[in-house]
């Protein structure tokens, strides 16, 4: 599918999303929350559903994890224009919460799964334990499989690792341990992605400021 097609089909998606009303976490957002990056990225960042930030902004992973998400792949020679990143939850669960199963799968299944089937990645990157489950077995654990290959039930090739927020819930020697396991992960991710995909940019000069292409959403 090319480049073209993939960004039209994303946009025809998006507006459908946009009137999304499906499941009960929609009374509690200001609307559901897309996704970012290139359409024809062949690595795919998977996280767990919007907070406040995103929810305000209307962009995946924007606020505090997702600015050290943004460090994390510059230090791998990635940014989020290359890359393309979405949660498994479209609609920000009230209080921050994080999303139950059954509510991963009802909305994963209802737009994940078609923007997988659109973009086509080399490479998917479950962030955190809810995209886990989902693109994997409900009965792993980020402890166990994180840094870990498997495979999607569309036969992706899936690398599961530490969700940002879970770093920034750490300290000390712990957090430290957990950062260098997300930077050898995302290592892994990029070389597999770049085999796959021979001569891919997966930088731009800089990374993008999201908060000047999203606008606060009233």
């Amino acid at each position: 599918m090319e480049l073209q097609e993939k960004e039209e089909r994303l946009a025809r998606l998006r507006e459908e999303m946009d009137q999304c009303a499906s499941c009960p976490l929609r009374e509690h957002c200001k609307a559901p929350v897309g996704w970012y990056g290139c359409a024809d990225s062949p690595i795919f960042f998977v996280g767990e559903a919007p907070g406040g930030v995103e929810d305000d902004y209307g962009c995946p992973l924007i606020g505090p994890s997702g600015q050290l998400l943004d460090k994390a792949l510059w230090s791998v020679q990635m940014t989020r224009d290359r890359v393309f990143t979405t949660n498994i939850v479209k609609c920000r669960p009230r209080g921050n919460r994080t999303p139950d199963l059954r509510e991963a799968e009802h909305c994963a299944k209802v737009w994940l799964a078609r923007e997988l089937a659109i973009v086509q990645p080399k490479v998917v990157v479950a962030l955190g334990s809810v995209a886990l489950h989902f693109l994997g077995t409900p009965d792993m654990r980020i402890t166990r499989q994180r840094g870990q290959w498997f495979h999607t039930r569309e036969g992706c090739d899936c690398l599961a690792t530490f969700h940002p927020s879970y770093l920034l819930r750490q300290s000390g020697h712990a957090q430290v341990q957990a950062k260098w396991a997300v930077f050898h992960d995302l290592q892994a991710a990029r070389a597999r992605a770049a085999a796959a995909v021979p001569g891919y940019r997966f930088a731009s000069d800089a990374p993008p400021d999201l908060f000047a292409l999203f606008p606060k959403r009233p």
